[in-house]
């Protein structure tokens, strides 16, 4: 792995990070003032609006207006909301997971899915001078 390469994944995981956070927060104030599930979507359109930001501009080095790539980011996180319901409502069952354990899964598989589907489709080399 080169020293470009790390940072790429380094700069991944802080985005990351601050993006889980920002929804947490986000999340955790508009619930005090409108109903859960409007809370939560806003605070997720909000923090999937800034993981693109930071995804394109600091992790990938893209630009940000491209079509193409903003439908790519936006299957790739309908793909991660699929995933989710998958191993918290079918796989975790299942196999007798608590809903804790299989809510951990999620938080490791999903930033590798969304990684890979960012290095290797929503922000692919060829596409990036479309």
């Amino acid at each position: 792995m080169t020293r470009a390469e790390v940072g790429q994944i380094l700069r991944f995981g802080v985005v990351g990070v601050t993006v889980a956070a920002l929804y947490v927060l986000l999340y955790a104030g508009l619930k005090t003032v409108m109903v859960q599930p409007v809370a939560n979507a806003v605070a997720f359109l909000i923090a999937v609006a800034v993981q693109y930001v930071g995804q394109t501009v600091l992790t990938f080095r893209r630009p940000l207006g491209v079509p193409a790539q903003i439908g790519r980011f936006i299957a790739m996180i309908s793909a991660g909301l699929v995933m989710s319901a998958i191993l918290t409502g079918a796989v975790g069952p299942v196999l007798g997971l608590a809903d804790w354990v299989a809510a951990a899964a999620v938080t490791v598989i999903l930033p590798v899915q969304n990684y890979l589907f960012m290095k290797l489709w929503v922000y692919s080399a060829k596409e990036a001078t479309a």
